[in-house]
Order: structure tokens, then sequence, then C-alpha cells
């Protein structure tokens, strides 16, 4: 699908990109969930498809928070307290840490209430509100949505298929 340019597209990509990868992640078997076999976020580190999903919900948490903050007119650190945007690595370790204790089964409750807590925001915003005006510099908050949501989720979705693929044929080598 083309970059969400309104509030119907954005709505459509988030909830198609959300429906795909989920159906992946309801398919790793229980013994590789904490395995850390993808390539990680930060350069020259691995994670696990919980790991991912964690990472998943860091974002979608930043999402829901800088929403609430701008709601209430409080100032945003974007992206978040204490990093910059070039420190995004580190940010996804820290997300992987504040979930590790979480069975995968709890980490994708929590993803697929974020992501129906972003698309409520979405669908209770006008289209003006998220793509006519500036939310973060130069970006809308439609865009800086789709940042956080659709365009990450076609991203692990990637990651998984990848991963799946090369254990597939790990399968077949060893048989």
């Amino acid at each position: 699908m083309a970059v969400p340019k309104n509030k119907e597209e954005l709505i459509q990509a988030i909830e198609e990109a959300y429906a795909k990868l989920k159906q992946d992640l309801e398919t790793i078997p229980n013994e590789l969930e904490k395995s850390k076999q993808l390539e990680g976020h930060a350069k020259d580190t691995n994670m696990s498809v919980s790991d991912l999903v964690a990472y998943l919900i860091g974002w979608a948490e930043l999402v829901l928070k800088w929403h609430r903050k701008r709601e209430n007119n409080e100032k945003v650190d974007f992206p978040e307290v204490g990093y910059k945007w070039n420190e995004l690595g580190k940010l996804a370790q820290k997300f992987y840490e504040d979930y590790e204790e979480l069975s995968y089964k709890s980490l994708l409750e929590k993803l697929e209430k974020h992501v129906n807590e972003i698309l409520e925001i979405v669908k209770g915003a006008t289209n003006e509100e998220l793509y006519e005006r500036s939310w973060y510099e130069k970006y809308t908050k439609g865009k800086m949505i789709q940042f956080n949501t659709s365009s990450p989720y076609k991203n692990a979705r990637d990651r998984v298929r990848k991963w799946k693929k090369t254990l597939k044929n790990k399968n077949k080598v060893n048989h």
C-alpha cells in the first residue's frame, strides 16, 4: 500500500499491516519466542520475536504518550525523555528490557490493545488534525502515527518472515 495521505488510508494501512503481522506472530513456536535469532535494531545485536513485539509496544506507548501530552498542552520530549533521534538503537534495547518479564502471549495482548487505542485516536481525529497541520516539526500527526505503526509493522513482518524462511531452510538441511 502507498504511504497514507488521509485518515481513511491511515486506518486501512494500520489495520492491514497489523493483521498480517499478527497472523505471522501467532504462529511462532513456543520454544522460539525468546530465542535471540533475529537481527536486532541496534548494530551488531540480535533479538527475539518477543523483543520485536516489545519494540512495537514501546513505540505504540510513545505514540499514546505524545498524543496525551499534546492534548494536555504539555511539552513532549521526542522521541523519549533521555533519548535523541540518533539513539534509537539504545531506545530499542530499553524497550526489550522493559517487557522482558512478560510472556509472549501477554506481549501480543498488550500490542493488540495499543494498536486499538491508536486506531481510536485516528478514528476520533479529523483529516485536518491528522494531515493538514504540523504536529512535530515538519511532520503531521498522521505521518508520525504511520512512522510508528504501519511502517514498523511491515518491517517487523518482513523480519519475522525472513527468519522463518531461514529456519525452514535449516530444518531441510538437518533432515
